[in-house]
């Protein structure tokens, strides 16, 4: 049977495509109030769609390194927080990360009530992201 080799460019096609849409988030979004949130209804769809795609390509790239290090995990809370771990992360740090995999879930299913926190949540936690995807970015590093 072949060697498991989607990671080695995916990873860092997924860093390149996070950072861009974390760019975007921070110029664009960042400074909406949750007035201009809830006005706007274009507005609410850029941003729902844009912190969607930032935490599924996290949880993806998570996930491809907890299965290169033969990590298997039952849920997208689990993604985060194995990975977290496995990279050094604090308790807390898990925790924080590991909730947003249930906000991106709140987003992707459009619960209603909840879009405007999760946006809230995750851009409460951007400095977190970041530091994972440099975690993330010096292991690839490593392994080349």
């Amino acid at each position: 049977m072949a060697e498991f080799k989607y990671a080695q460019g995916r990873i860092a096609e997924s860093l390149q495509f996070i950072m861009a849409e974390l760019k975007e988030f921070e110029q664009d979004y960042s400074p909406k109030s949750r007035t201009d949130y809830l006005e706007d209804r274009k507005l609410q769809k850029l941003m729902d769609r844009t912190v969607e795609n930032i935490l599924t390509a996290l949880i993806e790239v998570c996930g491809t390194l907890l299965t290169q290090e033969g990590i298997s995990t039952e849920s997208y809370v689990q993604v985060l927080s194995a990975s977290a771990k496995k990279l050094g992360f604090s308790n807390e740090e898990q925790e924080n990360l590991a909730k947003l995999a249930l906000q991106r879930n709140r987003l992707a299913h459009r619960y209603l009530n909840f879009r405007w926190e999760a946006i809230t949540m995750f851009a409460t936690q951007r400095a977190l992201i970041k530091k994972l995807l440099e975690k993330i970015l010096e292991r690839e590093e490593k392994s080349k």
